[in-house]
């Protein structure tokens, strides 16, 4: 911190930018000084619209003049949820990432390791077989010979695959 090594007490918060859950603290590493390490699981729920994911290194901090304990940021780095979310990446696919630490005066502090799996829920992961239609990745604005396309599937189609 401030050009100084991190001297210890270190522990590491995450969550989304789009969640109202409280996101996830780690442990206190009081053992690793200047490369701290954390090994924990930690779970974030991120929802569908988050479009990154924060991870801050703090130091634990003690007042001398009381007992009061605070934490100081050793750097931030915001990590596009696109990183490991979409694409051809298969579900439960473990993720070794590395980000680059910001401080408070955007100034580079550290690098941050991590590993992310993406843990889809029961209610919002589908089989081929509750969904017996085609997907369509796009279709025609308009019938007038526009050359624009909407990527998706459109609700109506959805409900007339229903009635097939």
């Amino acid at each position: 911190m401030n050009k100084k090594p991190v001297r210890g007490n270190t522990f590491v918060t995450v969550h989304s930018d789009a969640g109202t859950d409280a996101g996830a603290v780690t442990k206190v590493d009081s053992e690793g000084g200047s490369y701290p390490s954390w090994n924990d699981k930690v779970v974030v729920n991120v929802p569908l619209h988050a479009r990154f994911i924060t991870v801050e290194v703090k130091s634990k901090t003690t007042s001398s003049s009381s007992s009061l304990t605070g934490s100081n940021s050793v750097g931030v780095a915001r990590i596009p949820v696109s990183d490991f979310i979409g694409g051809y990446v298969p579900e439960n696919q473990l993720h070794f990432l590395s980000y680059r630490l910001w401080d408070g005066n955007v100034k580079r502090n550290g690098v941050i390791n991590i590993s992310v799996r993406v843990k889809v829920s029961e209610r919002s992961s589908c089989s081929s077989n509750s969904m017996p239609f085609a997907a369509v990745t796009g279709m025609p604005v308009a019938g007038n010979g526009s050359t624009g396309v909407v990527t998706g599937i459109p609700a109506l189609w959805l409900n007339y695959q229903r009635n097939l």
